[in-house]
């Protein structure tokens, strides 16, 4: 019997996690493995632990308590980290804690990954339930990442990694930045599942236009050379292509993207294998609530 560990990276989230964790029972009822579940709180400010009902299908539920909040990719990497010291696995399943990786999609990583010789599965996102203006952004993203890196990443965390996989990770200093960033690095022969993104549980989605053009910037920063390759040749061709019209408006788009350059290089700077090493360390407490 296989084992699997589900990664929930939290914030501030309390009613959503203790829906989550229900429905997640109710989901893997009937499955032949060993499923676990270890919430990662990421120095919430208030109380997260909830009186959760319904757990009979779940193995065991830990909730790992940050001293610091350090962002939710540093939230992720850290749990990857405490889940392949700590406990006996053959797959973790990392997903969102608001309900926006739906929990009845875990049957379909796992009947996967039963078939499989221990490869990695990612989630393809196929539809998203989001406004029309996110959904706009959301394109906007990956058309940016593309455009830069030549990499088309359409998963988030909603993954099921080998311990192959997390090894690989754990050595990767770009985790500590960008979990898809880097587990695209590193992987060349991901399978996939089609995702569809649900809606949150409660409350608007913390994800705004701003912090998607930083998650974009930081999956860039992962492939840097690249950017850097591209940019440098994009630059060439433009300034004969505009030598002879040269203008302020004109060198507009040579500045965005200088201010582009800047802000993946200051992005890369967040790579830190040290901090990454010692990030067990952040732990102020674990609760065994199963």
């Amino acid at each position: 019997m296989k084992k699997y560990v589900i990664l929930i990276p939290v914030y501030n989230d309390r009613e959503s996690l203790t829906k989550l964790i229900e429905n997640i029972n109710s989901e893997i009822e009937g499955i032949n493995s060993e499923i676990s579940i270890v919430v990662i709180n990421d120095a919430s400010s208030q109380q997260i632990i909830d009186d959760y009902q319904n757990t009979e299908n779940i193995n065991s539920i830990e909730i790992i308590n940050m001293k610091e909040n350090r962002g939710h990719a540093r939230c992720i990497a850290s749990g990857l980290k405490y889940i392949y010291e700590k406990k006996e696995f053959d797959y973790v399943i990392p997903m969102d804690g608001d309900g926006e990786d739906r929990p009845e999609e875990i049957k379909n990583f796992i009947e996967l990954a039963e078939q499989t010789d221990g490869k990695s599965i990612v989630g393809e996102r196929v539809k998203r339930s989001e406004s029309s203006f996110f959904k706009s952004c959301y394109q906007f993203h990956k058309f940016l990442t593309l455009s830069f890196t030549g990499q088309s990443i359409k998963f988030g965390n909603f993954t099921c990694l080998s311990k192959t996989t997390i090894e690989k990770m754990l050595k990767e200093k770009a985790t500590w930045n960008s979990f898809s960033g880097s587990l695209k690095k590193i992987e060349k022969d991901l399978l996939t599942i089609p995702s569809i993104r649900g809606t949150r549980y409660f409350g608007p989605s913390k994800m705004s236009f701003f912090n998607l053009l930083k998650h974009s910037l930081s999956i860039i920063s992962v492939f840097r050379k690249t950017v850097l390759i591209r940019s440098a040749l994009f630059i060439v061709f433009y300034i004969l292509l505009i030598k002879s019209n040269a203008s302020i408006i004109t060198s507009l788009p040579l500045v965005l993207l200088l201010i582009m350059i800047y802000s993946i290089s200051n992005l890369a700077l967040r790579e830190n294998m040290e901090e990454f090493n010692n990030s067990l360390k952040n732990i102020h407490k674990i609760d065994k609530i199963k």
